[in-house]
């Protein structure tokens, strides 16, 4: 690794230990609230352009240039690998991910077959010469977490209640670990493949995973989040877990084996480092749509974020969900600016 990444205040602050200043990237800050993200991606759908290594490093860079953020964000999709395995599904504009042939049975879960570096050979060639251009700067590689993947690919598309997903999760259990087992090993490969082409800390994005239960959790999500993040224990990057709506799985996430655990905007950071539990660090958790306010509010809101996380061991700023399309970039490197200057003082 580049000794200058090594001292960049993203990576101390995921490994808790001391920095200049708090470090600050931002969910989807690669996107479609730069105008000049709407203009390269213009005529290209999202999944050929995952697949375009020149466009993800253009995309990817977008905002490192134009925010000065601490860290990258790899330009991807959670249903990338999906694709690269043969599963007939596209992402819809205005809905989301689809899947032609939804998965509900064992034959279904057989067309899940393991994911080969050769698969994504434009993954490899994206993430080397990213962290070419990036230098001192980290990379963010990502995957979509077995839940969140699994959901999509029973429910069709995106799903607000989950219906078809928790009738397998409770009716047909068996089937259901089958299909996490399966996701599982797709999901550590894909992760291997970024890290090997040198990315420098990975996150686990469960978006959907708030729909279940602590209890449910701990039965039929965490054996295989905590699966995923061991086996990624020898690549020796920050892992970092997140979910929407996790507020009442905060304490059980804490046990999966991350290195930083990511906080939406409904709980406090200093409540979220006492659910979580010590020896780890946080990310998080301005809520995206305080972004549409006036600055005033911004910087209030940024202010006692900033504050709340320093009970944490480490604390990496950031939202609590992605950028919204309708944000202003300025406010976005205000923002920027505001924690850097703020947090140094």
């Amino acid at each position: 690794m580049n000794p200058q990444l090594a001292e960049s205040p993203f990576l101390l602050a995921c490994r808790r230990r001391p920095v200049p200043h708090t470090p600050v990237w931002f969910m989807r800050q690669a996107g479609r609230s730069l105008p000049e993200y709407r203009k390269v991606r213009e005529g290209t759908e999202m999944l050929a352009a995952c697949a375009t290594p020149d466009l993800v490093v253009e995309i990817t860079m977008q905002p490192v240039r134009r925010y000065g953020v601490d860290a990258a964000i790899f330009f991807s999709d959670i249903v990338v690998p999906l694709k690269a395995i043969g599963i007939d599904i596209d992402i819809k504009p205005g809905v989301g991910p689809v899947v032609a042939d939804p998965i509900r049975d064992p034959a279904g879960i057989e067309r899940l077959r393991p994911l080969a570096p050769d698969d994504v050979p434009y993954i490899t060639e994206a993430v080397t010469e990213l962290v070419r251009e990036l230098g001192a700067t980290p990379l963010i590689g990502f995957a979509g977490g077995p839940f969140t993947l699994a959901s999509y690919l029973i429910e069709g598309g995106p799903s607000k209640n989950h219906d078809h997903t928790k009738a397998m999760m409770y009716g047909a259990p068996a089937l259901w670990h089958a299909l996490m087992d399966r996701l599982t090993t797709i999901t550590l490969a894909w992760l291997k493949v970024q890290a090997d082409a040198g990315a420098s800390a990975l996150q686990l994005f469960d978006s959907w995973v708030g729909a279940v239960a602590p209890r449910d959790y701990r039965e039929f999500v965490l054996p295989y989040t905590s699966k995923i993040f061991a086996g990624l224990e020898e690549l020796g990057v920050p892992r970092i877990h997140f979910g929407v709506g996790t507020g009442e799985l905060l304490p059980v996430m804490g046990e999966a084996g991350a290195d930083v655990v990511g906080v939406d905007w409904r709980v406090p950071l200093d409540e979220a480092a006492t659910r979580v539990g010590a020896g780890k660090a946080l990310q998080g958790n301005l809520d995206p749509a305080i972004l549409l306010a006036p600055w005033e509010v911004v910087e209030q809101r940024a202010r006692a974020v900033i504050e709340a996380g320093r009970v944490a061991e480490g604390h990496v700023f950031n939202l609590g969900h992605g950028v919204l399309p309708s944000t202003d970039p300025n406010q976005v490197a205000r923002l920027t600016d505001f924690v850097h200057e703020f947090s140094a003082r």
